[in-house]
C-alpha cells in the first residue's frame, strides 16, 4: 500500500497492519535462517520498508492528537 492510502485508515486498523507485517517479516527471516536460502529475498526489504512506513505513519497520527 501506498502511504497516503494507509494515512486513511484509522489507528488501529495501522496497528493491526504493523502487527501482520512484523510476523511476515519473522517468517521469511525464520525461512532464511533454515534453508539459507529464499525464493525472492527481495521480499525481506519490501517487508521491512512496509513497517517503516507504517511506524512512520502512526507516529504522526499521534503526535497529530
Amino acid at each position: 500500500m501506498r502511504a497516503h492510502e494507509l494515512r486513511e485508515l484509522t489507528l488501529t486498523e495501522l496497528n493491526a497492519r504493523l502487527k501482520d507485517e512484523k510476523l511476515a517479516l519473522q517468517k521469511l527471516r525464520f525461512s532464511k535462517s533454515v534453508t539459507g536460502q529464499l525464493e525472492n529475498p527481495a521480499r525481506i526489504t519490501n517487508h521491512r520498508r512496509e513497517v517503516a512506513r507504517l511506524k512512520t505513519i502512526i507516529n504522526e497520527k499521534n503526535s497529530a492528537e
